[in-house]
């Protein structure tokens, strides 16, 4: 066994064909001993839930009732190459009669929310806020946030990095691309806490 570093823009997501009862995420080649091999990437949520169970059970305490009321039929986009953590938070956040929209990589969330923006829709009208995985084929939740950031017409988007990383490299990234939450996978209050503290931004706001 052996540990190779690689550009995440050298990962591809998996082909149509795979079907959706696959454990693949991603695929990419790389030179094993002077030979070009196809290494397939494991999606490692959906593993571990097969494992351990995950309750998507929200705790009453955490419930801001009075923010709360004013989430339902919001919309919130997610980003995550895993079907199995996408599944995880709507579960969650469906709870909260939010609607979800989802995404499977960066690239494919952006070019959604630019072509809001080309339609002369607001962004932060469209949705209340986004999640994000981290490492994604395509294009990375880092790679994301900055180019949300980087235009205009949406740079004001509430984004939050939902990651199985963690560490000081995480920390600084996050802060560095001006992501406004970090939070680990997975916890569902800690999910629906950023979503009141965004609703309660807005609500403030407004006052």
């Amino acid at each position: 066994m052996r540990i190779i570093n690689t550009s995440w823009s050298d990962i591809q997501p998996p082909p149509s064909t795979a079907g959706k009862n696959n454990y693949l995420t991603a695929l990419t080649q790389v030179d094993i001993d002077g030979k070009n091999e196809l290494v397939e990437i494991i999606d490692v949520e959906k593993v571990l839930s097969e494992i351990v169970k995950y309750d998507t059970t929200i705790s009453e305490d955490v419930l801001d009732q009075k923010v709360a009321s004013h989430l339902k039929g919001k919309k919130i986009l997610i980003v995550d190459d895993s079907s199995t953590a996408r599944w995880q938070i709507r579960e969650t956040l469906i709870q909260l009669g939010l609607v979800i929209i989802e995404q499977k990589d960066g690239l494919k969330a952006l070019n959604l929310l630019k072509s809001w923006a080309d339609e002369g829709k607001t962004v932060t009208d469209e949705i209340l806020m986004m999640f994000t995985d981290a490492e994604m084929p395509s294009m990375d939740g880092y790679r994301l946030t900055a180019e949300v950031r980087q235009d205009p017409r949406m740079n004001d988007l509430f984004i939050a990095l939902n990651t199985s990383l963690s560490g000081s490299f995480n920390d600084a990234m996050v802060e560095k691309v001006g992501c406004n939450r970090f939070i680990s996978k997975f916890q569902p209050d800690l999910l629906v806490d950023v979503v009141q503290q965004r609703m309660r931004e807005i609500l403030d706001a407004k006052i």
